[in-house]
Formats: structure tokens, C-alpha cells, sequence
């Protein structure tokens, strides 16, 4: 069985979000073979804040965390479209992800990766930039991005549904 470590319900009543992650834990856990009882899984973390310096390691670094919320992607963004795509979706007041960028990134790419319709509302120096089905259905923003503190929400497509994605962070430029 996997654990799950340190969670924010993201102001949800009656736990969803965290009803959700225990539910992602098992399934996760269901999918994994037997294995001798004194073997122990290493614990599914959701929900991450990261810290990252030019050349970072590992490369790609991924996050972890699930979609949605009760407010729409609008109220948290300001406006209804940015230069990077529209601001769909629904999302929680508080972010999911706290991303700390020590020095300016020549390229950085952010793409969420989920089974699921989400969307993307990053908030940090110089503005705020949403995005919608940057790959398929998943949400991304790359290129160049300034130090700081950046403030990412995922949002759910849908109102009332909540997803497990994986945020997938690079420097590496891809062909």
C-alpha cells in the first residue's frame, strides 16, 4: 500500500480532494504486484512545492497533485484569456503548486499531464498566464521565465470534478 504524505484540501469541504488522493493511492497500490511484506513502498507525495535553479537535476523534475475546484479559472486569473490561452476551467482559491525559480530561465517548460480535460493558471513576476489543451488535452507554458515566485493552479474542464495529474517541469528544449 502506498501512503500519502503532507496534502492541502485547498479550502474543499468535506475533504474531496484528500477523499481523492487516498483513492489514487490505492489504485496506484492495486496496480503494483505482490511483493514480500518487508519491502516498503516509497510514499506518493502530492501537492509538492519545488525550488529550481538553471540546469536542475533531475531533469525533468515532475510534481504531483489533483485538478479542480469550486471557483472558476477566471475569478483566480483576473481576465478570461492571456497571450498563452484562455483561462478554462475551475480551480481552488489556494494553488496547488508553489514553483521558486532562483535565477532568470533562458526556457522552462511546464506541462501537466492527466488522463483528464485540465488547465493551467500560472501567477508569478511579470503577470499572470493561463493555458488550455497546450498537448491533447493538457495544459502547458514554455519559454523564457524571470526568478521569482510562481503560484500554479490545475484546474478541472469540468465544474465538480477533480483529476490525479503530473506536472512535468524542463529545461530542455524538445525537437
Amino acid at each position: 500500500m502506498h501512503y500519502l504524505e503532507p496534502m492541502q484540501t485547498h479550502g474543499l469541504n468535506s475533504g474531496t480532494k484528500q477523499s481523492i488522493a487516498l483513492l489514487l493511492a490505492a489504485s496506484i497500490g492495486a496496480s503494483v504486484p505482490a511483493q514480500a511484506q518487508n519491502i516498503q513502498p516509497s510514499p506518493v507525495t502530492i501537492f509538492e512545492n519545488v525550488t529550481l535553479a538553471p540546469n536542475f537535476a533531475p531533469d525533468p523534475t515532475t510534481v504531483r497533485g489533483i485538478s479542480g475546484g469550486p471557483l472558476t479559472a477566471t475569478d483566480i486569473a483576473g481576465r478570461a484569456e492571456t497571450i498563452t490561452g484562455p483561462c478554462n476551467g475551475f480551480v481552488d482559491e489556494q494553488p496547488d503548486h508553489t514553483i521558486e525559480l532562483t535565477q532568470f530561465f533562458n526556457y522552462l517548460s511546464l506541462q501537466i499531464q492527466s488522463t483528464d480535460d485540465t488547465t493551467l493558471i500560472v501567477r508569478g513576476p511579470g503577470g499572470t498566464w493561463c493555458n488550455d489543451d497546450y498537448s491533447g488535452k493538457n495544459p502547458g507554458i514554455a519559454g523564457q521565465w524571470l526568478s521569482g515566485t510562481y503560484q500554479i493552479w490545475i484546474g478541472s474542464y469540468e465544474e465538480n470534478a477533480y483529476h490525479p495529474y503530473v506536472i512535468r517541469m524542463t529545461g530542455q528544449k524538445q525537437p
